[in-house]
C-alpha cells in the first residue's frame, strides 16, 4: 500500500505573499496567521502576505512565518482529504514536521522558533561564518576537502540535499578556502550563500545550549506519527529524543538524502512537500526519480496535488 510522506521546507523557502490565496480562501488556513500573531504580538499576515524580502530574510522573522506558512496549508491539506503517514522537514522544517505529528502545539512551535533564529544569528559575530553550496562532488571527496581547509578555521558540511549536492559551513575564511579546493579536485560549482550565519556547523553550539534551556519550559508530548530525525535520519522514538534532536540539530549535519532513502524503506511512495518553494521537491526527485513528488504552496498547487494523488490512488 501507499504510504504518503508530508515534507517541510527551511530557512530561504521565503517569499513574499506566501500562503495569501489560501489563507484568502479557507478560513483554517488565516486561523493559523492569526495564531501566530495572536502569540508572538506581531502582524503575521503583513509579514507573509504584504511583507518585504528584506523583513522576511531576518532570521527571527524567516522561522516563525515559514512555520506559519507551512502549517496554514497542511490545515488546508487535511481539510481536503490528505493526511500523512510519516513527516520530515528541513532543518526548520523538522518544526512544521512535529507539529504535524501532535508532539508540540503550533504557538508553542511559533515561539520557539522565533527564538531559535534569534539564537543562531547571534551565535557567531556577523561576518564571521558562512555556507556554500557544493555541486557535483561526492561526499569522500568534500570530507577530503574540508579537512585540508581546516588550517585556516572550523569548517564542515552542513547539509547532505542529494546526489552532488553539499552544503558547507563555517568561518568565512575556511569555506573559501575549501570551495577552491573543490574547484580545483573537480567540482562543478561551488556556490557562496547569501546567509547571516553557519548555520548546522560546531560554531552555532552556544544556539543549542540557548534553544536547550528553552524547550525545557515547552510541553512536548512523544509524536503521534513517525518523524524522521534530521540528525541521524531516523524515526523519533519520545519526546524526550525530540528535545536532545532539536538541541542538536543547530550544531550538527542535516542528513537529508539518508532521510528521504529511510523513508522510502519504510513504504513511503509519495512525497508532498507543504510550505512555500519546491526546493524539497527537486532534492526527493534527484534522490529517486521513481517516488510520486507533489508540492503545496498555493491554491494552484493544492489542486493539483489532491487530483493527481486521487486519480493515482482510484487506479491503484
Amino acid at each position: 500500500m501507499s504510504k504518503i510522506a508530508c515534507i517541510f521546507p527551511g530557512q530561504g523557502a521565503q517569499y513574499p505573499g506566501m500562503g495569501k490565496d489560501l489563507a484568502e480562501n479557507y478560513i483554517e488556513a488565516m486561523r493559523i496567521f492569526d495564531l501566530a500573531s495572536e502569540r508572538l504580538g506581531i502582524d503575521m499576515r503583513e509579514l507573509c502576505f504584504e511583507g518585504n524580502e528584506e523583513e522576511l530574510k531576518k532570521t527571527e522573522n524567516t522561522q516563525p512565518s515559514i512555520l506559519t506558512a507551512s502549517i496554514a496549508m497542511l490545515e488546508v491539506l487535511k481539510l481536503r482529504g490528505i493526511e500523512p503517514e510519516v513527516t520530515a522537514g528541513l532543518s526548520l522544517g523538522e518544526y512544521s514536521a512535529l507539529v504535524a505529528s501532535r508532539a508540540i502545539s503550533f504557538v508553542d512551535a511559533v515561539a520557539l522558533v522565533k527564538k531559535r533564529g534569534k539564537y543562531m544569528q547571534e551565535a557567531i559575530p556577523a561576518g564571521e561564518g558562512t555556507m556554500a553550496a557544493i555541486m557535483g562532488m561526492g561526499r569522500e571527496s568534500v570530507m577530503e576537502c574540508l579537512k585540508m581547509a581546516r588550517d585556516y578555521g572550523v569548517v564542515e558540511a552542513a547539509n547532505y540535499n542529494c546526489p552532488g549536492q553539499i552544503v558547507i559551513a563555517g568561518h568565512t575564511k575556511a569555506v573559501e578556502r575549501a570551495c577552491a579546493l573543490m574547484k580545483e579536485k573537480g567540482a562543478k560549482r561551488a556556490i557562496m550563500l547569501p546567509v547571516s550565519a553557519p548555520f548546522h556547523s560546531s560554531l552555532l553550539k552556544p544556539a543549542g545550549e540557548k534553544l536547550a534551556v528553552e524547550l525545557e519550559k515547552v510541553d512536548i508530548s512523544d509524536n503521534e506519527m513517525p518523524v524522521v530525525s534530521n540528525v541521524n535520519a531516523q524515526v523519533i522514538v519520545d519526546k524526550y529524543q525530540i528535545k536532545k534532536c532539536l538541541v542538536e540539530q543547530v550544531s550538527n549535519s542535516v542528513l537529508w538524502e539518508d532521510s528521504i532513502k529511510n523513508m522510502t524503506e519504510m513504504g513511503v511512495d509519495t512525497f508532498v512537500e507543504v510550505g512555500p518553494g519546491k526546493t524539497l521537491s527537486a532534492f526527493v526527485k534527484k534522490i529517486d526519480k521513481s517516488l510520486y513528488v507533489y508540492n503545496v504552496e498555493d491554491m494552484e498547487s493544492l489542486e493539483n496535488t489532491i487530483v493527481s494523488i486521487r486519480e493515482r490512488l482510484e487506479c491503484n
